[in-house]
């Protein structure tokens, strides 16, 4: 049996095809928002496969090192601590939905991948408000609090995120559970 903190060849191999693909459907924009945020053709799809079939810490560590790279090659930089939330902490937090990985395994129906998906969206839009709130506040429209305003901001593209990739990964469910190793050799 291995240990858990062990990452295989697979495992790592997956995790660069899951970056390299986050990557390339992160590009395809089917809509921007005035500030940076927008609807993809799924970019979160791959990191919370990960997450869902190799668990919460390696889905976080996948996650991270997805920001880090969007943040490099394009991401809105303004301050230190609003690219850590916006970019490694905000994507990292995906990895929770690996919280449902051995439900994910067992199961046939759209329950773990809502559950996961839906967790990991959420702690994703916990970060871009708290960012949207400490360091775009100035965009708030006047007469409306910056709180609502960046969490209508920010759900809004993240709503149509989330059913665009829980829908793609339970149409994909049946390929992405084959050929699964255990859950405790991970």
């Amino acid at each position: 049996m291995e240990n858990n903190k062990n990452w295989t060849t697979r495992m790592l191999t997956e995790g660069a095809i899951c970056l390299a693909l986050s990557f390339v459907l992160g590009r395809i924009k089917l809509f921007t928002m005035p500030q940076e945020g927008s609807v993809t053709a799924g970019q979160m799809i791959p990191l919370i496969i990960f997450a869902m079939r190799y668990g919460t810490g390696k889905g976080f560590v996948v996650g991270a090192l997805y920001g880090i790279i969007d943040m490099m090659l394009g991401g809105g930089i303004y301050h230190p601590v609003q690219a850590i939330l916006d970019y490694p902490l905000a994507f990292g937090l995906l990895g929770l939905a690996g919280i449902y990985a051995e439900e994910f395994q067992k199961t046939k129906s759209i329950a773990p991948v809502l559950k996961g998906s839906a967790i990991g969206v959420l702690a994703r839009l916990i970060c871009h408000v708290l960012s949207g709130v400490i360091f775009f506040k100035e965009y708030t429209p006047e007469g409306m609090n910056s709180w609502v305003y960046s969490i209508t901001y920010n759900g809004s593209f993240l709503a149509v995120e989330f059913i665009i990739t829980v829908l793609i990964i339970y149409l994909l469910r049946n390929f992405l559970t084959r050929d699964l190793p255990k859950l405790e050799n991970r």
